[in-house]
């Protein structure tokens, strides 16, 4: 069977840090919906990251955010399957939203038109971007379906991610940190680290100052002996401080290699606030050595 008919599909949680991969590669992303001071924005359509970030900002609550619906799939997949010999859809973690439920859902009820595999990515924004170029390469190489499905989730345990966040108000609203442990944080003046297990957002320590985050962040990658992609997330669109100084530290202990840097996307923002920096690495695959080695 040939390859190039398989299509890409994606939620909006994916937050690419090339800009306009989407159009170089033929990926269909389908925007999650979110409230936002009583206005409803569909997430990079209507409103870019940069500007939802900053309307966030103003904001005392945590954002709506609405996934799209099954019927949003079903349109979806419907007009890819007319020129598609099959559909790889990847999304943004099911534990904390409800794209991958409402696409296997339309999947499930378009059995016999194409074959559409759905992907729990198990991750959020820059992670589940990254398993999206995993298989836009995969496809160029004219692997099948079960090829690519099999790259993508392969390389879903592959994928770390750590948040380092300025305030707790998002992560009490989201229910990602309970109540005592917000009020001793912000009685002690500690800043919460977040990382992604097992497609859960989880606290997993704190520090107290953003140089001591930074060095944590720092710590966080050395732990990797081979990076297959790596990239920091911030809160802005241009390159702010606290990132230029992570990246000055990541050179001194990676030299020659470089972390880009993107900005999250309003979906995250939602569940961690408006001023986080995070660090998302995929780790190298291990090379599998020969029995008669």
């Amino acid at each position: 069977m040939a390859t190039l008919g398989i299509s890409i599909v994606t939620d909006s949680c994916a937050h690419f840090s090339t800009p306009h991969f989407t159009q170089q590669v033929p990926i269909t992303v389908v925007p999650f919906k979110m409230d936002i001071a009583g206005k409803t924005y569909r997430e990079g359509v209507d409103i870019s990251a940069e500007d939802a970030l900053q309307l966030i900002a103003h904001q005392p609550t945590a954002p709506r955010v609405f996934p799209p619906s099954k019927n949003d799939y079903v349109e979806v997949f419907t007009r890819l399957a007319r020129h598609s010999e099959a559909i790889v859809s990847i999304h943004s973690s099911r534990k904390m939203y409800g794209s991958w439920d409402n696409a296997h859902a339309a999947a499930q009820g378009l059995m016999g038109h194409c074959e559409i595999a759905v992907i729990d990515s198990q991750t959020l924004s820059a992670g589940q971007a990254m398993l999206v170029r995993l298989a836009g390469r995969a496809i160029e190489q004219e692997a099948t379906l079960d090829d690519v499905v099999r790259v993508v989730r392969g390389a879903v345990e592959r994928i770390y991610s750590v948040y380092y966040v300025e305030t707790m108000d998002y992560l009490l609203q989201n229910k990602l940190m309970d109540s005592s442990h917000a009020i001793l944080g912000t009685m002690l003046g500690v800043k919460p680290f977040l990382t992604m297990e097992h497609g859960l957002l989880v606290p997993m320590e704190k520090v107290r100052t953003r140089p001591q985050a930074i060095e944590r962040l720092v710590e966080f990658v050395i732990e990797f002996t081979e990076i297959e992609d790596a990239v920091i997330a911030q809160h802005t669109a241009h390159i702010n401080e606290h990132t230029r100084t992570l990246q000055d530290r990541l050179a001194a202990e990676f030299p020659g290699r470089y972390f880009p840097h993107t900005i999250y996307g309003p979906s995250l923002a939602a569940l961690i606030g408006h001023n986080a920096t995070g660090l998302v690495i995929l780790e190298s695959p291990i090379e599998e050595l020969d029995d008669d080695f």
